[in-house]
């Protein structure tokens, strides 16, 4: 590479991610949002391809990225 910054950096330099924590994070994050939405009208909700996109009435979009994983009911 022809980025000295890129070409510096070494193998003890990056971080492991417990992707559980991230997980747990995002959770946490989204539900911060989300107790900012109460009382409000969502207008549109789009799925984008790392995102989800919340439109309110007011015009304020919110965004929620993709580590929260999901739930089925039986």
């Amino acid at each position: 590479m022809d980025d000295p910054s890129v070409s510096q950096i070494h193998e003890s330099d990056i971080l492991e991610i417990d992707p559980e924590a991230l997980r747990e994070a995002e959770r946490v994050f989204a539900q911060g949002i989300l107790d900012t939405m109460a009382g409000k009208q969502v207008v549109r909700a789009s799925y984008e391809e790392t995102r989800v996109v919340v439109t309110m009435t007011d015009g304020c979009e919110y965004y929620f990225y993709g580590f929260m994983g999901e739930s089925r009911g039986d």
